[in-house]
């Protein structure tokens, strides 16, 4: 198929559509609201479920009940309507359905602004909900892998039947770029046996997040988490540019990681030997592969537009055997190229030589520079 010119959030609803969505929940909030506005048009089109909720809170209760017939389901937001989204998703965690949702993040805390940030890390990887569970995150740093995420969510949302997060940011959801859709999924017509679709000569199903009885919620607790350990020893994905001989091993996701991308090659132009670890999976997250590079990198530099939230799980991967620094831009400001490889650039000037080592190595710093914007 050819590539179109596409707008990251009409992207994400068009691939969503074609991906055999059945039924969209949502409320505007920007920068997400034209994923909304797209649905608005084009689902009643295609014979499809809308709805316009009056708020957050009852669109995610929404999702919960149309999720429990087992149909594809999803719904989109911004941080601040995400946050009154969680009790809901807490609910469908504990009751084990599958549906998607886009976090298309902005700045904050409280109201913020409508630029982009990566401040909802936190919230969204931890559970975000009260209660143990994890939610599968996914992370796109450009249009095409938005369009390419929302479809392998979906997926793994049912295979898992879990709740998957597609977290963008305001950058990836404004940005045009060409990219290419999938083609049309046909809905579905076969449900799992678990669904509640009207008991039809069987007995009766119910779909509950409610355990009484400390010793069944226990029993449930356990099942998801055994569902986890699944997920996370098939789902992981990262991407990995230039890490073969890499002695500065740079950490970002989504924008940060892409605009990470354009220093390090800046960087590898001028022979600094430096690479780029992007996650795509934020949960679960790349623990393995970097613990594996920080055997041979001799400094990490994790990049983040937040205060350094995918900081400490880079810090739990490395474990103290390489000094982890941190760069950061916040509010809804994006950080530059140029300020990316000046931080690669001090980093590489600062590495000294052991007495007695032959071998090039960094000083272990005991400050990891919270390095904001001046």
């Amino acid at each position: 198929m050819a590539k179109e010119l596409l707008k990251g959030n009409v992207a994400m609803a068009e691939a969503a559509i074609r991906s055999g969505l059945q039924a969209y929940f949502g409320y505007p909030i920007t920068p997400q609201t034209e994923l909304l506005e797209w649905m608005a048009e084009r689902m009643p089109l295609l014979g499809r479920t809308f709805l316009q909720a009056e708020s957050e809170v009852a669109a995610i209760n929404m999702v919960y009940g149309a999720a429990c017939t087992g149909a594809r389901v999803m719904s989109s937001s911004s941080s601040p309507g995400v946050s009154l989204m969680m009790e809901g998703i807490s609910y469908i965690a504990g009751t084990e359905l599958p549906v998607v949702l886009v976090d298309v993040v902005r700045g904050g805390p409280g109201l913020g602004n409508i630029a982009p940030s990566q401040g909802d890390y936190y919230q969204i990887t931890k559970g975000g909900g009260h209660g143990d569970y994890f939610p599968i995150v996914l992370a796109p740093s450009n249009v095409q892998e938005s369009i390419d995420l929302m479809v392998l969510a979906f997926d793994l949302a049912e295979k898992y039947r879990s709740i998957v997060v597609v977290m963008s940011d305001g950058n990836v959801g404004q940005i045009m770029e060409p990219a290419e859709l999938p083609p049309f999924q046909p809905l579905k017509t076969v449900y799992p046996d678990w669904a509640v679709r009207g008991a039809e000569n069987r007995a009766k199903r119910t779909l509950s997040s409610i355990y009484i009885k400390p010793d069944e919620e226990e029993v449930t607790n356990f099942r998801l988490l055994e569902r986890w350990h699944e997920i996370e020893a098939n789902e992981l994905r990262y991407k990995e540019y230039f890490l073969d001989d890499a002695e500065i091993v740079v950490v970002g996701f989504g924008s940060s990681g892409r605009v990470a991308f354009s220093a390090v090659r800046a960087a590898r132009a001028q022979g600094i030997p430096v690479g780029l670890l992007r996650p795509i999976t934020l949960r679960p997250f790349p623990y393995a592969p970097l613990a594996e590079l920080s055997k041979s990198a001799k400094a990490f530099l994790v990049v983040e537009m937040n205060a350094g939230q995918m900081l400490d799980d880079v810090q739990l991967a490395v474990a103290g055997r390489t000094p982890v620094e941190f760069y950061g831009r916040m509010g809804g400001m994006v950080p530059y190229q140029g300020e990316i490889l000046a931080e690669i650039m001090r980093i590489a000037s600062e590495s000294i030589p052991l007495e007695g080592d032959p071998r090039h190595r960094w000083a272990q710093r005991v400050n990891y520079g919270r390095n904001g914007h001046k």
